[in-house]
C-alpha cells in the first residue's frame, strides 16, 4: 500500500493547482476563503478518513522532512534578489522588519508577562497551544514554507496545527479586507499624522534577455540539498545552510530564473502539505476561543507598531498595510491591496513579500528558542 499515500499526494497537489488557476467564478470565490495550502492539507485527510486508511506512519513523511521541505527552502530562498531589494529603499523596509520584529516577539513578552492566566496557564502550557505559536510566526512573516519548517521545528501535534491554519484563514481574510480599506485612508492618516513623506520607490528592474533553464537551475538545487543531506544530520542545521545556499544562488548566479524558483517554490509547499494532511484526523480538532482571542491582540498590536514606527521615521502610511499584507497575506495579496492605493508599487510590495518569505524562518526559530525558555 505505499503506492496509494503517493496517488493521493499527486491527486491533490494536480487537483489544488489547476482549481487554483481556474478563472471560474465559483472557484475563484472558494479560493477567495479557503487557500491552496488549507486545501491541499484537508484533502488527503478526507480521503484517509472516508476510506478508513492511516498513512500517520508511510515512508512518505521521511522523504517530505529529508527532500521536499529542505528542496522547498532552497526555492524560496533562490527567488529573493537583493538588487531588487534595494529599489523600495530604507523606511519601508524597516517598517516592514518592524512589523516581523513584533509578531516574532509579542507572543515571548505576553507569556513572560501574564503567565499566571488562564490563557496562559491552562490553554497555551497545558494544553500545548504554544507550540502553535511558531507555525502562526512562519505563516504571518514566511508564509506556508517556513510554517512547515517550523512546524517541524517544534514539532506541534496534527490537532493543534489543524486549528492554527483555520484561526489563521479566518484571521488572515478579515485582515485582508481590513487593509484594503485602510489603504484607501492612507492620504487621511498621513494628514492626521502629519507624514510629509512623498518619496516614490525607484523603478524595479524586471530580468530581461535569456535566463538560466529551468531544468539546470532545478538541477543545481537538488545538487544542494544532496551534499547538504550528506553533510549535515541535524534538521536545524540544513535548514540554515539551505537558506544561505538559496541566497547566494538567486543572487551570485548570472541570470538565475527567479520566475522558476518562485513557482516551483509554490508547487513544492502543496505537495509537502498533501503529504502532512496525510497525518490528520478530524476527531483531534478542537477551536479554541481563547487562543483565537489571543491571535487577535496579537495581529492588532502588529499593526499599531507598525503605525508607530512609521509615524517615527515619517514615511508614508500607506507602507503600513502594504508591509502588513507582505507579512501575513504573502506574494498574493500584498500587490492587491497595493494596486488600491498605487498600482505602481505592486512591484515593490511583491518584492517585500517575497523578502517575508526568506526571513520568516529565522524569525520563529528565535520564537522557538525565547518560548522553550518559560515553556520548557
Amino acid at each position: 500500500m505505499e503506492w496509494m499515500p503517493w496517488l493521493i499526494t499527486c491527486f491533490t497537489v494536480v487537483c489544488v493547482y489547476f482549481l487554483d488557476r481556474w478563472e471560474h467564478k465559483w472557484v475563484k470565490s472558494l479560493f477567495d476563503w479557503v487557500p491552496a495550502i488549507l486545501l491541499s492539507y484537508i484533502i488527503p485527510a478526507v480521503i484517509s478518513y472516508v476510506f478508513g486508511f492511516d498513512f500517520s506512519q508511510s515512508t512518505i513523511h521521511g522523504l517530505s522532512r529529508d527532500f521536499f521541505i529542505p528542496l522547498t527552502i532552497v526555492a524560496v530562498m533562490a527567488s529573493l534578489s537583493l538588487h531588487q531589494l534595494k529599489s523600495i529603499g530604507y523606511k519601508p523596509i524597516v517598517v516592514f522588519l518592524a512589523g516581523s520584529f513584533f509578531i516574532a516577539l509579542f507572543p515571548v513578552v505576553f507569556i513572560h508577562l501574564f503567565n499566571k492566566t488562564d490563557l496562559v496557564s491552562i490553554t497555551l502550557s497545558a494544553n500545548g497551544f504554544w507550540k502553535g505559536v511558531p507555525p502562526i510566526v512562519g505563516s504571518w512573516i514566511g508564509g506556508s514554507t517556513s510554517q512547515l519548517v517550523l512546524k517541524e521545528l517544534v514539532n506541534c501535534p496534527e490537532n493543534i496545527f489543524l486549528s492554527v491554519l483555520i484561526m489563521d484563514n479566518i484571521l488572515v481574510n478579515v485582515w485582508t479586507i481590513l487593509m484594503f480599506q485602510t489603504i484607501k485612508k492612507s492620504n487621511t492618516l498621513n494628514k492626521y499624522c502629519r507624514i510629509s513623506d512623498q518619496e516614490i520607490p525607484e523603478r524595479i528592474d524586471t530580468q530581461l534577455g535569456k535566463l538560466l533553464s529551468p531544468w539546470l537551475s532545478l538541477m543545481v538545487m537538488l545538487f544542494a540539498v544532496f551534499v547538504i543531506d550528506i553533510a549535515l544530520n541535524a534538521f536545524v542545521a540544513k535548514v540554515v545552510a539551505l537558506s544561505f545556499i538559496g541566497l547566494a544562488l538567486g543572487n551570485f548566479i548570472p541570470k538565475w530564473n527567479f520566475r522558476f524558483t518562485l513557482k516551483l517554490g509554490g508547487i513544492l509547499i502543496l505537495v509537502v502539505m498533501s503529504i502532512l494532511g496525510l497525518k490528520l484526523r478530524f476527531d483531534m480538532f478542537g477551536f479554541d476561543m481563547a487562543f483565537f482571542g489571543f491571535l487577535l491582540i496579537w495581529l492588532s498590536g502588529h499593526f499599531i507598531f507598525m503605525i508607530l514606527v512609521a509615524k517615527l521615521l515619517n514615511v508614508n502610511m500607506a507602507w503600513v498595510p502594504i508591509a502588513s499584507m507582505a507579512n501575513v497575506g504573502g506574494i498574493a495579496t500584498a500587490p492587491a491591496v497595493t494596486a488600491a492605493y498605487r498600482g505602481s508599487w505592486m512591484p515593490h510590495a511583491i518584492i517585500l513579500a517575497i523578502l517575508s518569505m526568506a526571513t520568516g524562518t529565522f524569525w520563529g526559530m528565535i520564537t522557538i528558542y525565547l518560548l522553550q525558555q518559560f515553556m520548557g
